[in-house]
Parts: C-alpha cells; sequence; structure tokens
C-alpha cells in the first residue's frame, strides 16, 4: 500500500510546477526574447505579436517572466508585453482561418445541394415516367378486364343461345313429327273418304236402276 501512495504523492507534488499558463505577446509591439530575466542578458530571438507561450516562473520583481515558445525555446521576457489573452491579430487569424473553413465547408455543402437537387430532378422525372407507365398498365389491365368481362358475357349468352336453339330444335323436330301424323292422318282420310265415294258410286249404280222399274209398275196398277 505503501508502495502505491508514494508516487502517487510525488506526482501530486509535481502538478504545480508541471502546470503551465499560456500567455500571449501583446499586438503592439515586437518583443525580445533574453536568456535571463534583464536587458543585459544575451538575446535569443524576435518574438512578434500574438506569438503563444508557455508562462514559466516569473522574478522576484515581477517585471520578468520565464516562458518556452512553441518551437520550444526558453526565455526571458518583460512580463508588462504578455497578455493572458489571445490578442486581436491572433482572433483575427483564428477569425480568418474560421472563415476560410467555413468558405470552404460552404462550398461543400452548395455542391452537395446541387447534386441532391440534381438527383431529386432525375428522381421525379423517374417517378414521372413510372406513373405514366403505372397509369398505361392501369388502362391496359382495366381494358383487359373489361374484355374478360365481356367474354364471360359473351361465353353466358352462347351457352343461352345454343340451349335455345336446342329447346327450338326439339320442337322443330315435335313439330315435324305432328305434321307428319297430320299427314298420315290427311292421306288415311283421303283414302277412306275415295273409297267411301267409290262404294256409294257402285251402290248407287247397282240399287238406283232396280228402283225405277218397280215404280213404274206400280204406277201402271194405278
Amino acid at each position: 500500500m505503501r508502495r502505491f501512495l508514494l508516487p502517487c504523492l510525488i506526482l501530486l507534488c509535481a502538478l504545480p510546477a508541471t502546470a503551465r499558463e499560456t500567455r500571449y505577446v501583446s499586438d503592439e509591439v515586437f518583443i525580445v526574447l533574453h536568456s535571463g530575466p534583464g536587458n543585459q542578458y544575451r538575446w535569443l530571438g524576435k518574438l512578434t505579436p500574438g506569438t503563444r507561450m508557455e508562462l514559466g516562473q516569473t522574478a522576484e520583481d515581477g517585471e520578468w517572466a520565464e516562458v518556452t515558445t512553441s518551437a520550444g525555446t526558453t526565455g526571458w521576457v518583460k512580463t508588462e508585453f504578455l497578455t493572458p489573452a489571445p490578442t486581436a491579430q491572433v482572433k483575427l487569424a483564428r477569425a480568418e482561418s474560421r472563415a476560410s473553413q467555413l468558405e470552404t465547408q460552404n462550398r461543400e455543402l452548395s455542391a452537395q445541394l446541387q447534386a441532391l437537387q440534381t438527383e431529386k430532378a432525375q428522381l421525379n422525372t423517374q417517378l414521372g415516367d413510372s406513373t405514366g407507365e403505372l397509369d398505361e398498365v392501369s388502362t391496359q389491365l382495366a381494358n383487359l378486364q373489361q374484355i374478360s368481362g365481356n367474354a364471360v358475357q359473351l361465353d353466358t349468352d352462347n351457352r343461352r343461345l345454343v340451349e335455345q336453339n336446342e329447346n327450338l330444335r326439339s320442337e322443330v323436330e315435335m313439330l315435324e313429327a305432328e305434321n307428319q301424323r297430320l299427314t298420315d292422318n290427311l292421306q288415311s282420310e283421303d283414302f277412306l273418304n275415295g273409297a267411301m265415294a267409290v262404294l256409294l258410286g257402285v251402290i248407287i249404280t247397282l240399287v238406283v236402276p232396280r228402283l225405277w222399274p218397280k215404280r213404274r209398275r206400280m204406277s201402271e196398277w194405278a
């Protein structure tokens, strides 16, 4: 347990020393980075306004501060030329960078919007074509359904007419048979009538002459 706590305590003690604040060179002047806390120390370089640095220790008089640039160079500068917030120049550069990024994003979004609008127009065209084809197919289907319905009706009418034809044919056959029967009956009656007429003629021929003499004798007797 002690072996675990000791490194933690050492780490906690080291945190304040390693935690550094960020400072920026004010945008009014160029400042010189010295090797020590004073103008008598050697120059290490010149820092432009807006340069970002990490703040280290501060001199006892508070006029000089140890800083480390983003390039890793450590030196001393006058604290009066440091500011905790980014300078207007830095803010402007950041704003310009952000504006450039937004402009790039805007162009990309505009291109994507144009592509989407083109795709939408194509889809609308395809939708119109599909709607036209659907209407045509629906019309054809309606025609087929009508033809199919007419075919069913025609089949029903055909069956009804065939049945009526069969019934009429049966009636015709019955009428023909009845006509034949009547014809046969008429022929039989004509034959009988003819025979009766012949027989009656024979009777008249044989009987009537015999009746006449008897009448004469009776007249003579009178």
